[in-house]
């Protein structure tokens, strides 16, 4: 258990930051999920700017790595591509 009053305000704020980033992140990875389920073409090049914005706040965030964003940004732009 935490001695110092940092420290235990600390763990109460760590808490409600990881609850905040694991509901992004999963609302995140149901968006990519309903973007690869698509086949209108129409309908997946209007959700793919909202789904790349959403992967970008979550780098900066570092709720991902920057890297993985990217790799997921590219592979969801061929996959509008090729519809």
């Amino acid at each position: 258990m935490a001695n110092h009053k940092s420290a235990l305000k600390r763990i109460r704020s760590n808490e409600s930051k990881h609850l905040i980033n694991k509901y992004q992140h999963k609302t995140v990875r149901n968006a990519v999920r309903k973007l690869r389920s698509l086949t209108d073409k129409n309908e997946a090049t209007s959700l793919l700017p909202t789904v790349v914005s959403m992967l970008d706040k979550l780098a900066k965030k570092h709720v991902i790595h920057k890297n993985k964003a990217g790799n997921l940004k590219s592979g969801l732009t061929l996959k509008v591509n090729s519809l």
